[in-house]
């Protein structure tokens, strides 16, 4: 019973947390130290990692060195990141970069704020197409699941998750190999998604 009660409390002190994450995420929020970031590279699922923003304002990556992120808005550590780890790879690499956890100095600790659910668009050979709604902190495979899986005709190697900057209104399209995700040669099922993200699930070709 005591460790069902702690399983719980814990459960509900991680709720604003979570909350919060996501309204940085929306509100072109400036970083600070304390601040943890959760940072995915789609083409090497082993450069996943969650960083603590140092207390002078520094991250520090894997291949990409120490970067400048306190001060910063997300979208300009997520470029840095990409500039910085392009040399590594063959083609520019996608990086994702969310705020896994604000700095509950920074936020203020009295009152609990509301879970915030993500709305996913779900475009195509989807079992279920339309707008789902889910949890921060899905990530693409879980989703794929939440969705119900797809169409009989769904091409399942040429998905795309289609991403709009809500500053700048750009749009970036990430390819996504459900196959290779499915036995584990991707590291794309891993990927946290965003308020807004799109799932397209195109028709299979003739011959594909």
């Amino acid at each position: 019973m005591m460790r069902l009660f702690v399983a719980l409390l814990t459960g509900l002190l991680a709720l604003p947390l979570l909350a919060g994450g996501a309204r940085a995420q929306e509100e072109g929020y400036l970083l600070r130290p304390g601040d943890t970031l959760r940072i995915e590279v789609l083409e090497d699922a082993t450069l996943n990692r969650s960083v603590l923003v140092a207390p002078d304002g520094r991250i520090s990556m894997p291949l990409a060195g120490v970067v400048r992120a306190g001060g910063r808005p997300i979208e300009a550590v997520q470029a840095d990141l990409v500039a910085r780890l392009a040399g590594n790879f063959a083609t520019s690499p996608n990086v994702f970069v969310s705020v896994e956890r604000l700095n509950q100095v920074a936020t203020g600790t009295g009152g609990v704020a509301a879970t915030k659910t993500l709305s996913i668009f779900v475009m195509g050979e989807a079992a279920k197409p339309g707008k789902v709604s889910v949890a921060p902190g899905t990530t693409v495979l879980q989703f794929f699941a939440e969705m119900g899986g797809f169409s009989k005709f769904a091409a399942t190697k040429r998905i795309q998750l289609r991403r709009t900057d809500r500053k700048t209104g750009k749009e970036t399209i990430y390819p996504l190999d459900y196959n290779a995700i499915e036995r584990g040669a991707s590291g794309a099922g891993s990927t946290r998604l965003a308020d807004g993200d799109v799932i397209v699930v195109p028709q299979r070709k003739l011959f594909e």
